[in-house]
């Protein structure tokens, strides 16, 4: 049985993965409205990959007997300038939600709930790539700078990115 102060913090870690769903929702809008149809693609994924994050964590809540809320979702914004400042934005996004993943392993830590702690380590691994996928796409968007036959080829490329059921 899970802890109450654990039980807390992973429904408030559904609701941060719930807010990324609608964050990468939110940025797959704005660059289909900009003809960007592969960016649009690639946070569209992202946002199906954020709801899997939340459904692994209520199945888990469920698993351990415990009763997963859904809170509010706080607003997101809805258009970036470039596609540098949302892949910046988006960086800094998965930066924060490292933290909070750590944070919650923390806390399995003290409660010494190591099945808690072993269901994170996937999520803690998953944080790495995240992080490591974004900044080169940022790494690649310097390189193109504003030549729009980069930016063309790199939209090319971010459109065929397919959905991965995470395994979770």
């Amino acid at each position: 049985m899970l802890s109450k102060r654990l039980e807390d913090a992973l429904n408030e870690q559904i609701n941060a993965e719930l807010w990324s769903a609608y964050l990468y929702l939110s940025m797959s809008i704005d660059f289909e409205h900009k003809g960007r149809p592969g960016f649009a693609n690639w946070f569209r994924v992202q946002f199906q990959e954020e709801q899997a994050h939340a459904l692994a964590l209520i199945d888990y809540l469920h698993a351990r007997d415990a009763r997963p809320v859904l809170k509010p979702i706080a607003d997101v914004p809805d258009s970036w300038a470039t596609a540098k400042d949302a892949f910046t934005a988006t960086l800094e996004h998965e930066r924060k939600v490292t933290a909070l993943i750590n944070s919650l392993y923390a806390t399995a830590e003290e409660e010494k709930d190591f099945a808690t702690r072993q269901k994170l380590n996937t999520f803690v691994a998953e944080q790495v790539e995240e992080e490591e996928t974004v900044q080169q796409i940022l790494d690649d968007l310097a390189l193109v700078g504003d030549d729009g036959v980069g930016i063309f080829q790199l939209d090319r490329e971010l459109g065929a990115r397919t959905y991965v059921a995470p395994n979770l």
